[in-house]
């Protein structure tokens, strides 16, 4: 039967009826499957993860699994766009949200909502608004354009640029959110690494920020208690140690094949376990195979991420792609670690799993970017260099070349 013409147009802005996906590239349609099934599959495990809480709380067990399906249902009309809008064009939005989201970083300080000892919320009525959280694709985009263009950068860009980055990773440091300055700190260092920065500003940055995170557990308390706990919990179960502890209960009780899915009796215990110790739950229920595949599902993302920076022939477009799997794959790595004790315990979500709006909002724009990088991979940009030949005979060259790349930038794949 065949869909009016309004209504299949209107059908068009959601990203499960698009009729453009045949066109793209083999990595783009592999990347939006994985997605989708990443998320359906999250959405599965928050609900069983919350609803206990959410019942007794809330006096509705959907209550937060209602909430994330709102959050990913903005969240795919956003993914949407991304993916049909050229890199080019969302970088230059993505300038202004940085300041923007940047701004509202610090703002954090004068009116931000304080919850659980940190203050990394502004609430906007009934909706909490999570800065640390919404910068990170804008902290992207901005790096590949600098980085992609470093050699063509004056010194006083580079630093003013580079200055910017640094009031950001200070701005989420100061809340205090270490393991979020990390994860931006490191994502930031592999972006200027995949663009070949002299190495010895690649040491002297990495010095910076070992320095700055050594400092960081030095001058608080409970940052060093997290660290000291976490090298070995049982004594402390009763205290600092009892999230990691209840955690590894409850991957260990997963054993072989896990408990079945919505049987996990450790989700009555353990703190936060829809959000940051949302991997324990799921290791609970689905065991040690059903762990093994979420990694390989993450790896396989990766991979694809990088097979993809590798084929892009544009540096900017291949620091966005490179830039773009690093966080999303060492943020369900550090997550991963957490819960199963390999990391001090810290606030960090598994990407499309853990509840939050922020973080679904932010995972699923860094994700659009690695699609639409995939559907760019094969343009480049074409500089012309001067050839010896008569004037008439150069301006007909220099405008064939300049129409030839046009051409070219506008090819989708």
């Amino acid at each position: 039967m065949k869909l009016p013409l309004k209504f299949a147009q209107i059908l068009q802005v959601l990203p499960f009826f698009d009729s453009t996906v045949d066109r793209w590239a083999i990595e783009a349609r592999m990347l939006r499957l994985l997605i989708f099934l990443w998320i359906f599959a999250g959405l599965a495990v928050l609900f069983s993860a919350s609803y206990p809480e959410a019942d007794l709380l809330r006096n509705d067990g959907w209550h937060y699994f209602k909430q994330q399906l709102l959050w990913v249902l903005i969240g795919l009309l956003m993914f949407n766009g991304i993916v049909h809008l050229p890199l080019r064009t969302t970088m230059k939005l993505g300038t202004v949200g940085l300041f923007i989201t940047l701004a509202m970083l610090y703002f954090t300080y004068i009116t931000g909502t304080k919850v659980n000892d940190a203050t990394r919320w502004i609430a906007l009525g009934p909706v909490l608004i999570q800065p640390s959280e919404l910068i990170k694709p804008f902290l992207v985009l901005q790096a590949a354009q600098l980085f992609g263009h470093w050699q063509r950068t004056s010194w006083q860009k580079r630093l003013g640029w580079l200055a910017v980055f640094l009031l950001a990773l200070a701005g989420i440091l100061m809340q205090p959110s270490l393991s979020v300055t990390a994860l931006c700190g490191i994502t930031l260092w592999m972006m200027a690494l995949g663009a070949g920065l002299p190495s010895w500003q690649m040491i002297g940055s990495a010095l910076l920020g070992v320095g700055a995170a050594v400092s960081s557990v030095a001058f608080r308390d409970y940052q060093r208690r997290r660290v000291m706990s976490f090298l070995d919990p049982w004594p402390v179960q009763a205290g600092d140690g009892y999230q990691l502890v209840q955690s590894l209960l409850a991957v260990g009780s997963g054993g072989l094949g896990g408990a079945g899915f919505g049987l996990s009796q450790q989700k009555m215990f353990l703190p936060i376990q829809y959000t940051d110790f949302i991997f324990a739950i799921f290791a609970e229920e689905f065991g040690f195979v059903g762990s093994i595949a979420l990694i390989l599902l993450v790896m396989i993302f990766g991979t694809l991420g990088l097979r993809i920076a590798a084929k892009c022939k544009d540096p900017v477009v291949r620091l966005v792609a490179l830039g773009s799997t690093v966080l999303i794959v060492m943020q369900s790595f550090l997550n991963i670690g957490v819960a199963t004790g390999v990391l001090p315990t810290t606030g960090l979500p598994f990407p499309f799993m853990s509840y939050g709006g922020n973080a679904m909002l932010a995972s699923l724009a860094v994700a659009a970017f690695l699609i639409r990088a995939a559907r760019e991979m094969s343009s480049a940009e074409v500089i012309a260099f001067p050839r010896k030949f008569d004037s008439s005979s150069h301006t007909d060259g220099d405008k064939s070349m300049v129409k030839s790349t046009r051409l070219h930038r506008a090819r989708e794949f």
